[in-house]
């Protein structure tokens, strides 16, 4: 028996388990019924219809639905008094059957329970999530990120992927993409992976053309995205920024204490074909800091995005001046638009 099928027949066992529970639930509540219809409300049997709904899978969750309709059908019988109140419990909990019947159709594509799908999705942005490369970064270097979405659901179009292909160089890539909040969150997810691999196996210079051929491909309603891509030497502290459509990086230098935006220019991905794409490059010295971040931290209506830049490299001074642990969500506290997504990483060499 291969991993998959023995995976698969647990998952099967667990459900079959589960129907048997909620089966002898809902067997209970008819014969309390039986007993005393008076004192048990036969509107008890939602509850392991809505449990059903959450727990049971799509091919089992429609034979439990017709065994809950039948229970109902048979409690309204046992009534001593069927008034109108009763008749419309009765009608209501039909309803309700028919709703949870329906949504089970809806699943069927997915092939897992409501529970099961949701666990399975947040599993993936948790993997995803964690495959950064930012978590042990030599000595000398002090990364932060930060990252909000619109109406704070869990579920971003922006996101951020960083690889380290070799120890001494690190690949970061902040991307937008096209919509906010839930509606672009399964875009991202897709995304994050592609960008993932192409950011780990391809030279610097080859990310944002593969990663706008990957888009074009697609062939999405919505399907384009800005971007930002850093490549750092982390012996040297040389680095290296392409953007397309992307709001500009900024660099602080230690020295001066002044912000310089690296006008990278660079189309949309996922628009043009053959698109190319200009870099700036420079040298991170001891406390020197550079800033990547989306258009949601500097982007206001009926504003300039200028000055919205301005406006956050001012903010980002007094932040950093207060420290640079935390300095990341600082920042996407206290700026930006609420109803768009924001994502802020600020890299530091100590």
């Amino acid at each position: 028996m291969t991993w998959t099928q023995s995976l698969a027949r647990r998952g099967l066992s667990v459900q079959s388990q589960t129907l048997a529970a909620l089966v002898v639930l809902s067997l209970a509540v008819l014969v309390g019924v039986i007993i005393n219809a008076e004192d048990v409300p036969f509107t008890s049997l939602m509850v392991p219809l809505l449990l059903g709904s959450i727990l049971l899978g799509p091919r089992l969750l429609p034979r439990f639905v017709l065994l809950v309709l039948v229970l109902v059908s048979l409690s309204l019988a046992l009534q001593p008094d069927r008034s109108p109140r009763i008749w419309g419990a009765f009608v209501i909990q039909v309803l309700m059957c028919v709703i949870v019947l329906l949504a089970a159709l809806r699943r069927a594509r997915l092939g897992v329970g409501l529970a099961a799908g949701e666990s399975m999705f947040v599993d993936l942005r948790d993997r995803i999530s964690r495959q950064t490369g930012l978590d042990a970064l030599p000595r000398g270097w002090h990364v932060e990120t930060a990252l909000e979405s619109a109406g704070g659901t869990a579920f971003a179009g922006d996101f951020l992927v960083a690889t380290r292909p070799l120890p001494h160089r690190l690949e970061v890539a902040l991307v937008d993409v096209s919509g906010k909040g839930e509606e672009a969150g399964v875009r991202a997810l897709l995304l994050a992976g592609a960008f993932g691999g192409l950011l780990g196996a391809l030279p610097p210079a080859a990310f944002l053309p593969a990663a706008n051929d990957y888009l074009l491909r697609q062939d999405w309603d919505e399907g384009f995205a800005t971007a930002i891509h850093l490549s750092v030497d982390l012996r040297s502290g040389a680095f290296e920024v392409w953007s397309a459509g992307h709001p500009p990086a900024a660099v602080r230098r230690a020295g001066s204490g002044r912000w310089t935006a690296l006008q990278t220019e660079g189309p949309i991905l996922g628009v043009v074909d053959q698109a190319t794409f200009t870099r700036e490059a420079g040298v991170l010295e001891r406390d020197d800091t550079i800033l990547l971040y989306t258009d949601g931290m500097v982007e206001r209506p009926r504003s300039d995005i200028d000055l919205g830049i301005d406006r956050m490299l001012g903010e980002a001074e007094q932040v950093l001046r207060r420290g640079v642990v935390g300095s990341a969500r600082r920042l996407v506290d206290s700026l930006g638009s609420r109803s768009d997504d924001r994502a802020v990483l600020v890299l530091t060499r100590a």
